[in-house]
């Protein structure tokens, strides 16, 4: 038969093993984050001892704040207008009751916190750290119930068990969320490096088509990389003569869309009769002349890119269906009775001030914003002059490859003639410069300065005017003789070599020097580099 000591005994220890239970432990360490870890602790409390309300709340990674799940409110670590702060500092259980939490605690948060709680309910806080040798701090336990049911808490073996596997699981997911969080963000740098490195190997690739080292190309090329990457219609300004045409194309081979069909039509080079004809082709007798249907460009590009060239010439009522097809995809041929549907992607390029244009009703703003999806601006060559003699060297190759011609250089003096000259056709001029320059070159020899055409030219002879038979007009504003003689020298010697088309032997002997002396003077000249 059972003693009064044992039932006692036996009453005492129920809330052991109810809390020790084997199903509510495996309730926290099947746990998969402080989270649920958190919410499935109060809810096992709040359930198993009746209480009214059980929180747990925890200490944010700055080690100053407790926060709440939920984002109900946080608390300062160090105010002790709170009694969290409290028991965090002295690391011991606090029971007090809500009516003096509500007379002798201040903290708005904390107040807010207890005015929902009955007058007569009693407020259990625990603090919660971890066992191992770091022991640091992870939050306050929260418990509200009655004084009685609180007070058996306090030294209850079951509920420092539900401690202690609690502040275990809770370290240990912790650590876990910690090596997650960190893997998530080392895998994030890895694939931003990744695609960095793949990136700028995409650029690298374009500087056989993109020429120039200068950081106007370079950041041209990583922006023609991050076009690719989008199906956005893509609006290339700049000038005339900046490769604009090339870029297009470098787009559309970096694209998904690289497989598909390049198709490019220059806008100004097309009538205003046959260019919407050209663009959304005609059905059998749409017209006078139509003797058979024919596909557009805009047919022809399905599946790849389509490059208008000189959009700022295009009519407004052919903006207009273009803005259609662009909004839609949709579009009709002249003539036809059925719509047809394209998938393209489109980049338009001009040299022309489109928002000027816009303002004197010359081209639409809404195709404008509609094209201008991803705005590229090519630069001058006057910004990127250190790539002339990168461009200059390309140029002479293809010269050489295209004549049958063999290699050629070119002359420092050359060089630096180019780096001096004004672009106003930007590459397109440079090229045009060096074609006639390697046309004119001598067979076996470099490009020289007196061979490059235009106002450079006529610049370095102007100094001093040379005729053959009545002398010299000088400027009035000479204020160095030395320059001006050197000047005049170089001016007749460069004179002769065109007349004797660079031969040095005829130069020598029509100004009566030695062919040693003329060489000489070329080189003090800087007229070429023999």
């Amino acid at each position: 038969m059972t003693s009064a000591a044992d039932a006692t005994s036996t009453a005492k220890s129920a809330l052991s093993a109810e809390l020790a239970a084997m199903p509510l432990a495996l309730m926290l360490v099947e746990s998969r984050s402080t989270l649920m870890l958190r919410q499935r602790a109060a809810q096992l409390l709040q359930d198993q001892l009746g209480l009214a309300s059980a929180e747990c709340l925890y200490i944010d990674g700055s080690g100053r704040w407790l926060g709440r799940d939920g984002d109900e409110g946080q608390f300062d670590c160090s105010d002790f207008n709170h009694p969290y702060a409290h028991v965090i500092r002295s690391g011991k259980a606090l029971t007090l009751s809500v009516a003096d939490a509500r007379t002798r605690l201040d903290d708005a948060t904390f107040q807010q916190q207890v005015a929902a709680l009955g007058a007569g309910s009693y407020l259990h806080i625990r603090p919660l750290r971890a066992a191992d040798k770091g022991r640091e701090w992870l939050g306050v336990m929260v418990l509200v119930g009655t004084q009685s049911r609180l007070r058996s808490l306090t030294e209850d073996p079951g509920m420092v068990a539900f401690d202690a596997l609690l502040c275990r699981v809770w370290a240990r997911l912790a650590r876990e969320q910690g090596e997650r969080q960190r893997s998530r963000l080392l895998q994030d740098s890895l694939a931003k490096l990744n695609d960095g490195a793949r990136r700028q190997a995409l650029a690298d690739q374009l500087a056989d088509d993109l020429l120039g080292q200068s950081s106007a190309m370079q950041a041209l090329r990583r922006h023609v990389v991050r076009a690719a990457e989008t199906n956005l219609a893509v609006l290339l300004q700049g000038e005339t003569g900046t490769g604009k045409d090339r870029v297009a194309r470098a787009i559309h081979q970096l694209s998904g869309r690289s497989k598909g069909p390049f198709m490019a039509i220059n806008c100004a080079a097309i009538p205003e009769a046959l260019l919407e004809s050209e663009l959304f082709g005609h059905a059998k007798g749409a017209f006078s002349g139509a003797d058979q249907a024919r596909e557009g460009l805009i047919s022809q590009a399905d599946g790849g890119t389509l490059f208008l060239d000189e959009i700022g010439d295009m009519p407004l009522a052919l903006q207009a269906k273009l803005l259609r097809v662009l909004e839609s995809g949709r579009y009709r041929p002249l003539g036809a009775s059925e719509e047809r549907c394209a998938n393209l992607r489109l980049v338009a390029a001009t040299h022309q001030p489109l928002r000027e244009q816009i303002r004197e009703q010359r081209f639409r703003a809404d195709l404008y914003y509609r094209l201008g999806q991803f705005p590229l601006e090519l630069p001058p060559l006057c910004e990127r002059r250190d790539d002339i003699a990168t461009l200059a060297q390309s140029f002479i190759r293809d010269f050489c490859e295209r004549e049958g011609r063999d290699e050629m250089g070119i002359t420092p003096a050359a060089l630096r003639l180019l780096y001096r000259r004004d672009y106003p056709g930007n590459v397109r001029e440079l090229k045009n410069v060096i074609d006639y320059a390697c046309a004119m070159t001598p067979q076996g020899a470099d490009i020289d300065a007196y061979l490059l055409p235009g106002e450079q030219s006529d610049q370095a002879s102007s100094a001093s005017e040379v005729t053959e038979d009545a002398g010299f007009a000088l400027p009035d504003d000479i204020d160095d003789l030395r320059q001006a003689l050197r000047d005049v020298e170089s001016a007749i010697i460069r004179q002769r070599l065109r007349r004797f088309g660079g031969n040095r032997a005829q130069v020598a002997e029509s100004l009566g020097l030695p062919k040693r002396t003329l060489a000489h003077k070329c080189q003090l000249l800087e007229l070429d580099t023999k």
